[in-house]
């Protein structure tokens, strides 16, 4: 019996499909959360908290870096604007 071993670099499978959802483009917002509730089986809260936690995650930038850095600047932006 072998013992499974986790590269604690690699990102979940949600974590993934939470970024691969982001790269994705939607004909309206309507479309966007019909999607988080059908594919990831999350409420659309839900979703955007793991997300705003997923952008301060070094593994999410190693994996997704273009992804990511537009995600951190949109969020830097809203933030200014408080």
């Amino acid at each position: 019996m072998g013992a499974t071993v986790v590269d604690m670099n690699d990102l979940a499978p949600r974590e993934q499909a939470i970024l691969a959802l982001e790269r994705r483009g939607f004909a309206g917002p309507g479309a966007k959360e019909r999607a988080i509730r059908e594919e990831l089986g999350l409420a659309p809260v839900r979703y955007y908290q793991l997300l705003n936690a997923l952008l301060d995650d070094p593994r999410a930038l190693a994996h997704d870096p273009v992804t990511v850095n537009r995600l951190r600047r949109v969020r830097e932006a809203r933030r200014s604007e408080r």
